[in-house]
């Protein structure tokens, strides 16, 4: 009986497979042919055959090329966007117009300044604070600061029909004015604070901007610009803008609080070197140590805030100085002399006799340790504010020594109670005085007590007088 032979599962098996894999073969040569040849179809004719390679790179430049116009397109429609966005402001905010001296005042009222304690605040563009940006100007109002407007904006990104100024720029504020000798030095004083604690000795500003207001200010008193010069060493330049396309500044720095915040040893390094700077600028050379200069440093003769006897009072004072060996007295009018005169005068004081005036800001001029007398009219102490201690204020910030004022308890009379403001329009201006007695026992007590000190330092030969050819951050 014969034998079936026994069935093979896995030979079965593996010829299946093989059968598929011939099948699959069979259908997608063809296929791929096909679709080689449409590929080829649709690329542009070459006058010679190219490898295959080389097909496969020129595909891949094409490719690049394509890729880089698009983000070329995309790049200058951002930055199109990121020059539209820059938004100017108003510098003089209205909203703050009721606190514009505090905290961030009306001007620039969306920017916080850079403050450390002790030390000035300001503002710096570009700047990690600013994020890189720098600062752009817009408008030249004289009139109405709201006018006027700010920007910041990346230096990649600048507004249209902008205009780029090189150089260091300051921007200064103001909220009184640059041609009375105390408020513009009040609104220069942190620019030398700034260029000392930032090791900025040997950058001078190209440019400066002026404002008032958020108005914009194209000159500066005499003195102080002759002061300016003499510190940073060369001719000032204050610069108008357009009117109507922005001004951006490749490097500025920005003041609005004046000396706000400074500690009183940062204050006297600032004034020690005006002081040095004003007397190399007008060639004063060292005086005598021994001789005690007395000043009586008046006004406008016969003007606001003179004395009433002038004569009387030059007397009394000259007649103690003449009293006291080696004392030479000089009788002088800040409205007659220069900037040079000035400091030359002030040189060579040792006591500062003045009524309440600009023209006693001259005091930081003379050496330190000198001492300052000074005079007012009836009615200020009630009514006049914290303004009337402006200059024992700037005698403590310079190193000098304020020995007190005296007050005319006598003048003009006001129809209104003592403490009305409405009186000071009769006081501001009024004359002074004078107590003969008071006066001689005063200048007596402050001339005995200059002599000693004088002696003091010529003993330890430890003059305060500064005569050096170079001064700090020269």
């Amino acid at each position: 009986m014969a034998m079936n032979k026994p069935y093979h599962a896995k030979q079965h098996s593996k010829t299946s497979y093989s059968f598929s894999i011939y099948l699959i073969l069979i259908i997608t040569c063809p296929i791929l042919f096909v679709l080689f040849q449409i590929k080829f179809l649709q690329t542009p004719p070459s006058s010679s055959p190219l490898p295959p390679w080389a097909f496969f790179n020129q595909r891949q430049k094409v490719i690049i090329n394509t890729t880089f116009n698009n983000l070329t397109k995309e790049l200058m429609v951002t930055k199109k966007l990121l020059r539209e966005s820059v938004i100017f402001l108003p510098l003089k905010d209205l909203r703050y117009s009721s606190t514009a001296q505090q905290g961030h005042t009306w001007f620039m009222s969306s920017m916080y300044d850079t403050h450390e304690e002790g030390e000035v605040q300001y503002q710096r563009f570009p700047s990690n604070a600013s994020k890189g940006k720098v600062l752009c100007l817009k408008g030249n109002n004289t009139h109405d600061g709201a006018w006027n407007s700010y920007a910041l904006a990346w230096p990649e990104y600048l507004p249209y029909n902008y205009t780029l100024k090189k150089g260091l720029t300051f921007v200064s504020y103001n909220h009184y004015n640059y041609e009375n000798i105390w408020h513009g030095l009040s609104s220069m004083v942190p620019f030398v604070a700034w260029r000392i604690k930032n090791n900025q000795c040997s950058r001078t500003p190209t440019r400066w901007i002026l404002y008032h207001w958020g108005e914009v200010r194209i000159k500066m008193g005499p003195w102080l610009k002759s002061l300016m010069e003499a510190t940073f060493g060369e001719p000032l330049h204050i610069e108008n803008l357009s009117n109507n396309n922005a001004t951006c500044f490749e490097d500025s720095v920005v003041m609005r609080h004046n000396e706000g915040g400074m500690s009183r040893q940062n204050r006297i390094q600032v004034y020690d070197l005006l002081r040095c700077k004003a007397r190399i600028y007008c060639n004063v050379s060292k005086r005598e140590m021994p001789a005690i200069g007395m000043t009586m440093f008046m006004r406008v003769n016969n003007g606001p805030r003179s004395f009433k006897n002038e004569s009387a009072v030059i007397g009394i004072f000259d007649k103690e100085c003449k009293k006291m060996e080696g004392c030479h007295f000089i009788l002088a009018y800040s409205n007659n002399l220069t900037f040079c005169e000035q400091v030359r005068v002030m040189s060579l004081t040792d006591i500062l006799i003045s009524p309440h005036g600009a023209q006693l800001t001259n005091m930081f001029l003379m050496d330190k340790n000198s001492s300052v007398l000074e005079f007012f009219p009836k009615g200020w102490l009630k009514i006049a504010g914290v303004g009337q201690y402006v200059y024992h204020w700037i005698a403590s910030w310079s190193g000098m020594k304020h020995q007190g004022a005296w007050r005319d308890p006598d003048g003009d009379s006001c129809p209104y109670s003592d403490d009305d403001k409405r009186c000071m329009s009769i006081y501001k201006n009024g004359k002074i005085g004078y107590n003969k007695t008071y006066f001689s026992d005063w200048a007596r007590r402050v001339l005995n007590e200059v002599r000693i000190r004088k002696k003091e330092e010529l003993g330890s030969k430890k003059s305060s007088h500064v005569t050096s050819t170079t001064c700090y951050c020269s």
